[in-house]
């Protein structure tokens, strides 16, 4: 829970003006859902008594609409918007850079020997909400606002009051799982700052309004009502549970915070889905009742430890129900069972279905995914589980979740596609991961993690089996050319054994060293006898 790289101290505030005609923004775009952004405000100083919380339950008597639709938002808006804040951050991202003569003979002329562009870095810059939540100045944001865009580093990032005056920030503590962050400003005077609410009181068809910054405009402020809650959005995190309203929330709006009609803080914007880049009226914020908890234990150092099981899971779908006799929408189906872990240490087996866990039934809104990681790891609780039509209760221990780093190396599914809709048909890294085979993507054009036991089985190969795993392919590339593709296993490089990303990387260098314009790679496809594949270097 350090401060953020290369962040500065604490010189004094200074104004700026603002314009959209000068910033430049990096955004991670995908077409379904997307990460939003965050807020800036509008103009106002520091209002008086800042001590107490803008939404103290004092000093919203006069500002709260009546009962009903309201007829302005005004009032509301004024009182809690000085408390909202943008954040930008500086960058140095590192770029491909491509050699328009690439495959002609002047590539090696102008692409420094490798017949392509070498890596360069550039400067960009991110633009994100956030609000503060105490007078000396802690700021509560998306985790992804104020990560670096694919492999590159934040070097800065500063806070913009409604005023405009800019303070650097210091990053406190981060949590990726949750996309939370937690960042400290200092002034010389106590900073105005709203409070956590209880999400738990809100209803389908409450008013909601949301403070952000879309597109780098602005303080905007938007309002809607709350369409769903406890959304599940399938993807399977251990925090897949949202607020979803359709009060206009886009890119930029990310780490703002959403509103009830009492001015409490119920949620923060994080997410769309959208099949345009725009808002088409569905907004995903985090519940407070999931923020509030995580963002303390950041403010004060804790490490956030989540449950696990160690299972790998499957929807119950109206055909999964059917063939097995249950009711729909009860359960999740048990794919596999991880060794070792604290459901196979219970008993529980693949094709099991787990329909409640510590007496909380497992449902679309309430998955188990969300009801484990939320139990305290040593915690001894009992599961109930229908295995052949019969129910019964096992008694687990729940474990500690292991990083996120850690699960993606555990896990792979070979029928995923890949992700082809940006960075040249080449999967984007997770930004909030250090880079790692930075190399062996910009010189061979495949992105690849370790083999372990389990991702070799699933594989279909035996679990003693050493190499790395092929997870994306540049489209663009030789190896793409070559028919390398997903879930292919690298044993060996130029006749070295790889068993590990640091043994085909260094493979790579030698290669180079060498002056070699290729390398020599033995590949291991599913149910096909190992073959060698030259992969020409980039």
């Amino acid at each position: 829970m350090g401060a953020a790289p290369g962040t500065a101290g604490n010189p004094p505030p200074t104004h700026r003006t603002r314009g959209t005609s000068h910033v430049r923004y990096a955004y991670g775009v995908t077409t379904a859902l997307l990460l939003a952004g965050s807020a800036a405000t509008l103009v106002t100083g520091f209002p008086a008594g800042a001590q107490v919380a803008q939404n103290d339950s004092a000093q919203m008597q006069n500002v709260v609409p009546r009962a009903g639709a309201p007829a302005s938002f005004a009032d509301l808006t004024q009182q809690l918007q000085p408390a909202v804040v943008n954040i930008s951050t500086r960058q140095r991202v590192k770029v491909q850079n491509q050699n328009p003569f690439a495959g002609t003979p002047f590539g090696d002329l102008f692409g420094g020997g490798q017949g392509g562009g070498g890596a360069q870095t550039r400067e960009a810059q991110s633009l994100g909400s956030g609000f503060i939540i105490s007078a000396d100045g802690y700021i509560v944001t998306n985790n992804h606002v104020i990560t670096a865009d694919g492999q590159g580093e934040v070097e800065s990032i500063t806070v913009t009051m409604t005023d405009g005056t800019d303070y650097p920030a210091k990053l406190i503590g981060r949590d990726a799982a949750s996309d939370l962050a937690v960042l400290k400003i200092s002034g010389t005077k106590p900073f105005p700052f709203v409070k956590f609410g209880d999400s738990r009181h809100a209803r389908v068809g409450d008013w909601v309004i949301a403070i952000g910054n879309p597109f780098g405009l602005g303080g905007t402020v938007t309002s809607g009502i709350i369409s769903a809650v406890y959304r599940n959005t399938g993807s399977g995190s251990a925090y897949d549970r949202y607020l979803q309203t359709d009060a206009s929330i886009n890119r930029g709006n990310s780490g703002g915070p959403m509103f009830d009609m009492n001015g409490n803080v119920i949620g923060i914007n994080n997410a769309i889905f959208s099949p345009t880049g725009g808002s088409v009226g569905i907004g995903f914020a985090i519940p407070a009742e999931i923020a509030a908890p995580i963002v303390e234990k950041l403010r004060s150092g804790q490490a956030i430890e989540r449950g696990y099981l160690g299972v790998r899971i499957q929807q119950l779908s109206d055909d999964l129900a059917a063939s097995l006799g249950l009711a729909k929408k009860r359960g999740e189906f048990i794919q596999s069972v991880e060794p070792g872990q604290g459901a196979a240490k219970a008993g529980i087996q693949s094709g099991d279905v787990v329909v409640s866990v510590d007496g909380k039934e497992v449902t679309p809104d309430q998955t188990l995914s969300f009801l484990v990681a939320n139990t305290a790891p040593g915690k001894r609780i009992p599961i109930e589980l229908i295995r052949n039509g019969q129910r019964l209760t096992v008694q687990a221990v729940v474990g500690k979740r292991p990083s996120e780093e850690e699960l993606a190396s555990n896990t792979f599914d070979p029928d995923a596609q890949q992700d082809d809709s940006d960075n040249g048909g080449f999967a984007k890294p997770d930004a909030s991961k250090p880079a790692s085979g930075a190399a062996i993507q910009q010189s061979l054009g495949i992105a690849a993690i370790p083999l372990t036991a389990q991702i070799a089985r699933q594989l279909g190969a035996t679990e003693d089996t050493k190499g790395v795993v092929i997870t994306a392919v540049d489209t663009s590339g030789d190896a793409a050319a070559k028919g390398l593709q997903r879930g292919d296993i690298v044993l060996s490089a130029n006749y070295k054994a790889v068993t590990s990303l640091a043994d085909l990387e260094a493979v790579v260098r030698q290669a180079k060293a060498e002056n070699r314009e290729a390398v020599l790679l033995r590949i291991q496809r599913r149910g096909q006898p190992a073959l060698y594949v030259p992969i020409r270097l980039r």
